[in-house]
């Protein structure tokens, strides 16, 4: 991301949920700044929400380098109706031409590569081609709607030539606009399985649709098989939340893993080895209804078999909950899942 925000000629465009303070912070609001004094039109859109562990130093001395920065609905007494919609995308755009997106957020958790707890495990694609223009136009849709101002120009949409075998797309939702789009999408890829779901996912609460369309592909032959975090988690409740779905996936015949070296952020489905879905969604009811997400789609099988690559290493590194474990874990766990399905519409 860093390189590519380097090489910028004429515009850059970035919008993402987690901006926190540390090494990589500073490091992207520098090179931000140097591009901006280099007279690149950039354009930053920051969750207000994942950004509240951002250093104001760092808001401060992109501004002053001439970088625009909007914070998606402020946390004001008049918006209070808007506080529980965030974005939730990752987003970069430079020039028109190179897109990046996919699950990585700003801050030195991911400065690593998954080798201890304090290095997450994620994934982010760099895009080329026309699809790179529909990453721009998930982008402007927010900034028009907070700033009034049009992006349109060639220098944010220039003429994209197809680069590469791949066809792809790129998916978004927005409560504001579509906000079950991202749903519909997950619900008919599971239903268009015929032979296997490979699913990585952060946060996994699948509400009942989710859960009937996975039991269901299961009985007519389906494989599936789920990463999720492990203890190392940022958000114990949602781990909970989650583990008290898993019955009748279990029952059915799904196999769930649980990653173990780290927390494990990556939002990635493949069907049947050849359709990919990857970006900022994550199975849940936060996703789905509240949250604005964007997702890559690519359906081709020389990329779905190189995520399959990166899911079975990851498999490697996981633990199997099987359903006896799952049906004798301890009471309190228990009471603690029942509990949850409270709040379980907002996580």
């Amino acid at each position: 991301m860093l390189n590519a925000i380097r090489a910028a000629e004429k515009t850059i465009t970035f919008e993402t949920y987690i901006y926190w303070s540390g090494n990589i912070g500073r490091e992207f609001a520098d090179t931000l700044s140097e591009k901006a004094r280099q007279v690149v039109k950039i354009h930053v859109l920051l969750d207000r929400v994942g950004s509240q562990k951002m250093e104001e130093s760092s808001i401060q001395k992109m501004r002053d380098a001439g970088v625009e920065i909007e914070k998606y609905h402020p946390l004001k007494w008049y918006s209070w109706r808007r506080l529980n919609n965030r974005t939730h995308r990752k987003i970069l755009v430079v020039d028109g031409k190179i897109g990046l997106t996919g699950g990585v957020g700003i801050a030195d958790e991911w400065n690593g590569d998954a080798q201890g707890p304090d290095n997450w495990r994620d994934t982010h694609y760099r895009i080329e081609g026309p699809v790179v223009a529909q990453l721009q136009a998930a982008f402007t849709d927010n900034w028009t709607k907070l700033t009034g101002d049009v992006l349109h120009s060639g220098e944010y949409f220039p003429e994209l030539k197809e680069n590469g075998p791949h066809f792809a797309q790129v998916f978004k939702s927005s409560r504001e606009g579509g906000a079950d789009s991202m749903h519909l999408m997950y619900l008919l890829s599971i239903a268009a399985a015929k032979k296997s779901i490979h699913l990585s996912m952060a946060y996994f609460i699948p509400d009942e649709l989710a859960r009937e369309a996975m039991v269901a592909a299961l009985a007519r032959g389906v494989t599936i098989q789920i990463i999720l975090p492990g203890r190392y988690i940022d958000k114990t409740l949602v781990r909970s939340a989650s583990r008290g779905t898993w019955g009748p996936l279990l029952e059915a015949g799904a196999e769930i893993f649980e990653f173990q070296p780290t927390m494990f952020h990556c939002k990635v489905l493949i069907v049947d080895e050849l359709w990919v879905s990857v970006g900022s969604t994550n199975l849940d009811n936060r996703s789905f209804k509240l949250n604005d997400e964007s997702n890559l789609n690519v359906c081709n099988q020389q990329f779905a078999e190189r995520q399959l690559t990166d899911f079975k290493a990851d498999l490697a590194r996981a633990r199997q909950i099987t359903l006896r474990e799952w049906e004798n874990r301890p009471w309190k766990e228990k009471a603690r899942e029942y509990a949850l399905e409270i709040i379980q519409s907002q996580l």
